[in-house]
């Protein structure tokens, strides 16, 4: 029976797959001129430059009035703003339309935080083999939880685990799966949810020991940890544990902040969610939830403030799956991220290089430097002035393959 579901599973994506792209991309050079570049990291913003993007990658970055190579496809950006593209690093995301609404939005680059049924690290192939655009997926695979609910249908070797997964070989019998399936990052919980309105978000689900075995075990395979953590005493389990990153961290402690920046943790508020929680629609549409979002929203605006004074490093992450109803994205985070304080540069820093640092990932994308990926985003205004200029997408990049172009906005004759 699960052995046909897989099959079915299977089949089902690579017809999707085989829809969406034929034939594998291509990689064109192009020549993005009169762009103001933000570089995050300088705090600075180069006016009338020009990317040269060949294979995929960033091949150098020319100021104006630079000799442009015949055999690059020109695109004019008007004097638009040019970004590194946006890292989502707590996403649901499951299928290839959310995918495509995740880059749409501007984000090339997703953390998966559990899916299913590994659909995650089949998009992952995907994009690897250029089969789709982007976004770039790091897959986390199925939720290391206690009750495994229907992703106990995920792979036959978790029949194993119909009873639960709390003993030290069920805990370590997941973290292999996972590991055997693709998965980069694991997920596992150190406290309740939030958005369901029978939790207490606040409660510890998995005791210190149990925390340590999924740690231990992942380290096996130099496969880092990230840990849902609303409540206090969960989350400074998961970061005694040795956790590189808290996922929402709403009611977290100085002391477990402090352990944090001891221990070089991230942290993962997802703020967009829970405002998302007191409004009515998204991902959330439940009076018991507007209610409890209402009460949670500020103890999570004062726990990101207070992280951000201590130095704990802050990272973007929109919780969501991209689906058709979904309220949040990464350029809300960054909106959000100023609103408490943070100053334009550093939020964007949050989306792009400390988030890259966060996956391991700082080599490769973040930054538009020469060598990196070739993945950003061109804004119609500048993000510095008002951060809201990040929802206003105009071109996207991802991979060196351009996913849309807008500009120019009027009709040639």
């Amino acid at each position: 029976m699960i052995r046909s579901f897989l099959l079915l599973t299977i089949c089902s994506i690579l017809m999707t797959a085989h829809s969406h792209a034929q034939s594998k991309l291509t990689h064109n050079k192009y020549a993005l001129t009169n762009g103001n570049i933000i570089d995050q990291e300088a705090e600075q913003i180069f006016r009338n430059s020009t990317i040269l993007i060949s294979e995929g990658k960033i091949e150098s970055i020319l100021q104006r009035g630079s000799t442009i190579p015949s055999d690059y496809e020109v695109v004019d950006l008007e004097g638009k703003y040019v970004m590194s593209g946006f890292i989502d690093a707590h996403t649901h995301l499951n299928s290839l339309s959310s995918a495509d609404r995740a880059l749409r939005s501007g984000v090339t680059t997703v953390r998966s935080s559990s899916v299913p049924y590994f659909q995650d690290v089949s998009i992952k192939n995907l994009v690897d083999e250029n089969y789709i655009p982007g976004p770039d997926m790091i897959p986390a695979g199925v939720f290391v939880t206690p009750d495994l609910g229907e992703s106990i249908l995920a792979d036959p070797r978790l029949a194993e685990l119909s009873g639960g997964v709390t003993s030290e070989e069920a805990l370590r019998k997941l973290v292999q799966i996972n590991v055997d399936r693709g998965a980069e990052f694991i997920k596992t919980r150190g406290t309740e949810r939030a958005g369901l309105p029978n939790t207490d978000p606040r409660k510890q689900t998995y005791t210190d020991e149990q925390l340590r075995i999924v740690v231990e075990e992942a380290a096996k395979y130099d496969v880092p940890i990230q840990i849902h953590g609303h409540g206090d005493e969960g989350s400074y389990a998961a970061v005694s544990a040795g956790a590189r990153s808290i996922e929402h961290g709403t009611y977290l402690s100085d002391r477990t902040l402090d352990l944090m920046v001891q221990k070089g943790t991230f942290f993962v508020p997802t703020y967009s969610t829970v405002y998302d929680l007191t409004q009515p629609g998204g991902d959330y549409d439940n009076p018991i939830l507007r209610n409890r979002g209402r009460h949670m929203l500020p103890e999570l605006g004062n726990t990101v403030q207070r992280a951000r004074e201590k130095g704990v490093k802050i990272v973007t992450g929109a919780d969501t799956g991209y689906g058709p109803n979904s309220l949040t994205r990464i350029s809300h985070e960054m909106t959000f991220f100023v609103e408490l304080g943070f100053t334009p540069y550093e939020a964007i820093r949050s989306a792009t290089t400390v988030a890259a640092e966060l996956l391991r990932i700082q080599d490769e994308t973040g930054q538009l430097a020469p060598g990196y990926e070739a993945d950003l985003v061109v804004l119609n205004s500048n993000p510095i002035e008002d951060m809201k200029a990040t929802q206003d997408v105009i071109l996207v990049m991802s991979n060196g393959h351009m996913v849309f172009n807008r500009l120019p906005f009027q009709i040639s004759e």
